[in-house]
């Protein structure tokens, strides 16, 4: 059976999460606590970055949250969750790369001040405009499909932006002026597999001591 080694609050984990679930693929959920686990020899045999997700397929190491999706197609391709088309596969993948290197990183600064961090001002505005130049693409891209590869196709741009996009009410940032994007996020929230997997207040508020350590550890090796 397949291992996945996650966390919880991970976007990154949880789009593997989300993808075992909606392929229905057997798997054992083994969470970390990020409180020195990642650190052990054991994990660190598996993970030499110390970074979550990792599967484990058999004895095959897997890093890298879109290389472990790419796995997962490529060894479960049933239901299909890239599209052939060309310009649907060009679609999918720009929503996945974009989530990943713009959204991402734009949302870091609201990430440290629901955590309880300061965070600078001019920071909190240059990133709000940076997540708008992302919502206003995907809102684009999206048109009047259901999903962005189409009216019936749930992709791997579901499953990637979908596992991020929906947190940014929680962080402070309304989706009211992005209208087609918010309901595509409603239609996803809806499935089985995003109800399982999204992070819950408790979580987070549980999780905030664990974080400011994390990230006083991260300044002191900086």
């Amino acid at each position: 059976m397949l291992k996945l080694y996650h966390t919880a609050l991970s976007a990154n984990s949880s789009r593997v999460w989300v993808a075992l679930l909606e392929k229905e693929i057997p798997f054992e959920l083994v969470s970390l606590n990020l409180d020195g686990d990642q650190f052990q020899p054991e994990f660190l045999a598996m993970s030499p970055f110390h970074h979550i997700p990792v599967l484990v397929d058999d004895g095959f190491n897997i890093v890298e949250s879109l290389a472990i999706l790419d796995y997962l197609e490529a060894k479960y391709p049933t239901p299909a969750l890239l599209p052939t088309d060309a310009k649907a596969l060009a679609t999918v993948r720009m929503v996945e790369m974009v989530t990943v290197n713009e959204l991402l990183p734009a949302m870091n600064p609201f990430v440290n001040q629901m955590m309880g961090l300061d965070t600078d001002a001019q920071n909190l505005e240059q990133s709000t405009q940076k997540v708008l130049t992302v919502l206003n693409f995907f809102e684009s891209l999206l048109g009047d499909d259901r999903y962005f590869a189409g009216s019936s196709s749930l992709t791997l741009a579901e499953i990637v932006a979908g596992t991020v996009v929906p947190l940014l009410p929680m962080l402070g940032v309304s989706l009211d002026n992005h209208p087609k994007l918010s309901a595509w996020c409603e239609n996803l929230m809806q499935r089985p597999a995003w109800q399982k997997t999204q992070p819950t207040q408790e979580a987070i508020e549980a999780f905030k001591p664990r974080f400011k350590e994390l990230m006083a550890a991260q300044q002191n090796h900086s």
